[in-house]
């Protein structure tokens, strides 16, 4: 038998890079078929961020990456692994976690890319966090990271409005105490294409969705995840102090928290003025908290990605 030592695992640094382009409804309007009060009705959206040509994935992951890793204030050495959830690179290989290690200097990091879209951090926290606790890593950079707003097609408002660029990154480190909950996580793949990025008339690559399917889906089916999320943390709802859902959009929130009897003020609302940034919105939103100053290291929160796929997973962490 092999005989291996568990540790506990726990986020230890966290941070975000955000586009220097804010894109405002007034300044999508003329482009599309909707006016700017649809738009906020609608997603509950005031403003994204969009990339520049130089603010590629690796770059913004490379940015958030590497305060990240100050922020946990550890030895860039003693980084052994790099995961980038993404699912927006037009390059095919080779993958964004490699250049991204180089760039902030991990001399000593394993580097890979996942695609569960926007499950993706919540999918790589998950395999960061079983890294650590068997003793492969000492740290763990977890990035998500999305440009896709070189995905979305000015006649389709349903995507065309929603959807944002940005990275959020994460260290999960070694800890005394179980810092990071078993994930709980599923897929529904007969569904595939509710949502994807699929080839239209004009020859180009766009983001499509189908909007009302993914609200029932996920109001329907992610309370149920939350919920075993909780319970294979050893704890119940009452016991969450904060709830970062994936940014999909305002709705879809509002009716998870209520579908969750969680009150609106614990639930952290980040798509107001960021949008839907794919695998990048839990850890926006998560640093957001953060940074507000409003939660205390070692309050419970509640994590659930989900999205195209279908792809889904959640997991209870303390907060840094």
């Amino acid at each position: 038998m092999f005989e291996f030592e568990t540790y506990g695992s726990r986020i230890s640094g966290l941070a975000v890079y955000r586009p220097a382009r804010l894109v405002s409804n007034e300044e999508l309007a003329p482009l599309t078929t909707v006016s700017p009060q649809w738009m906020e009705s609608r997603t509950g959206i005031r403003t994204r961020h969009h990339a520049s040509e130089e603010e590629d994935l690796v770059t913004m992951s490379a940015a958030a990456g590497e305060k990240a890793v100050v922020s946990a204030d550890i030895d860039p050495g003693e980084v052994d692994l790099t995961i980038v959830a993404s699912a927006t690179r037009r390059r095919r290989m080779p993958g964004i976690a490699p250049e991204v290690a180089s760039r902030i200097g991990l001399p000593n990091s394993g580097a890979y890319d996942l695609n569960a879209v926007c499950a993706g951090f919540t999918y790589s926290l998950a395999m960061a966090s079983n890294a650590v606790r068997l003793g492969e890593a000492r740290n763990v950079l977890v990035v998500g990271a999305e440009r896709t707003s070189e995905w979305i097609d000015p006649a389709d408002p349903d995507t065309f409005v929603i959807f944002g660029d940005g990275a959020g990154a994460a260290v999960v480190s070694r800890s005394d105490r179980p810092g990071i909950g078993p994930a709980v996580w599923g897929s529904d793949g007969a569904r595939h294409d509710v949502l994807g990025i699929t080839e239209k008339a004009d020859g180009r690559e766009y983001v499509t969705m189908n909007g009302p399917l993914v609200y029932k889906w996920s109001t329907a089916t992610m309370p149920d995840v939350a919920h075993r999320a909780c319970a294979a943390a050893g704890i119940t709802m009452q016991d969450i102090d904060w709830f970062v859902p994936h940014q999909a959009n305002n709705r879809i929130i509002k009716t998870l928290a209520a579908n969750l009897d969680l009150p609106p003020e614990r639930v952290v609302n980040d798509v107001v003025d960021t949008g839907n940034t794919s695998a990048a919105s839990v850890p926006l939103a998560l640093s957001r908290l953060k940074d507000s100053g409003r939660s205390t290291p070692g309050e419970n929160v509640l994590l659930l990605g989900f999205g195209a796929g279908l792809t889904y997973a959640g997991q209870v962490v303390r907060m840094p």
